[in-house]
């Protein structure tokens, strides 16, 4: 039986999922996480997906160790391609959410005539979005562009700068995107610079990400299932990842706005 003061894992290749493990503590602030960050593959998004699907059980198998309510697949690539594999192996003993069906649930709730997706590789070649909104919206026009300088271009910095301005024109000033009417960021790095794109697109592009979207349906699911922690014990959080540099805690900062205290795990 799960219970109410249990942890909730997250994990991602890295970082990036910090922006959700933020968001999901600014709405369900009682609750106590338990983040697992796999440093020693990422990015995930140049894996092949056999690769993703080991690395997503194998982090399932910890957090459950970990004695946790409910997983979050933090990551695009992870959810893309290992999702169901994860389902298949433990949806009975545990909840689960990831970061693409709040995103494409989000965008078929408006009448949209074309979509634009940004992501990895991997998200990208999963198809995964594509299928999805093309499954509900059959009259939907979807454009997906894997834009793999973003992520890394992120982890070192180089935001709302000069260098970041060159590379979004490059990927958002392709023809793909022309007339598009939303744009669905499809990788947890880029709410660090959706500002940004929502200024090159002179906000007349509704720009979406997965953050505040995930953590509502996060709410949703341990309310359904009478899980939400109702304990006033401050919760305490614990950061794992599975490989440890010292500019891999300072990146961290930039996408964790609390304190964080990064603990190296290696699982493999």
């Amino acid at each position: 039986m799960l219970q109410k003061h249990q942890p909730i894992g997250i994990f991602d290749s890295g970082i990036g999922g910090l922006t959700v493990a933020n968001a999901i503590l600014a709405h369900l602030p009682q609750e106590e996480i338990i983040y697992f960050g796999d440093t020693a593959h990422l990015p995930y998004g140049d894996k092949s997906a056999d690769a993703i699907r080991y690395y997503c059980l194998k982090i399932a198998k910890f957090l459950m160790e970990k004695d946790c309510k409910m997983i979050v697949v933090a990551c695009n690539s992870a959810s893309s391609v290992g999702y169901e594999v994860l389902l298949e192996f433990f949806q009975e003993q545990l909840l689960f959410a990831n970061v693409v069906d709040p995103l494409v649930e989000v965008a078929l709730s408006v009448p949209y005539q074309k979509i634009g997706i940004i992501a990895t590789k991997a998200t990208i070649n999963s198809g995964v979005y594509q299928a999805k909104l093309k499954q509900e919206g059959a009259h939907l026009s979807v454009a997906a562009m894997a834009t793999p300088l973003l992520a890394p271009m992120i982890e070192e910095g180089f935001v709302h700068n000069r260098i970041s301005d060159v590379v979004l024109d490059t990927y958002l000033g392709s023809p793909d995107f022309k007339d598009i009417d939303a744009l669905l960021l499809a990788c947890t790095h880029y709410p660090l610079i959706k500002p940004d794109i929502e200024q090159y697109f002179k906000h007349r592009v509704k720009v979406y990400d997965s953050g505040a979207l995930v953590a509502r349906q996060v709410a949703q699911q341990l309310q359904a299932h009478h899980l939400l922690n109702e304990q006033s014990t401050p919760p305490q959080h614990k950061f794992y990842i599975s490989d440890y540099t010292r500019s891999f805690e300072e990146t961290a900062r930039r996408f964790y706005t609390h304190r964080i205290d990064l603990e190296y795990c290696n699982i493999w």
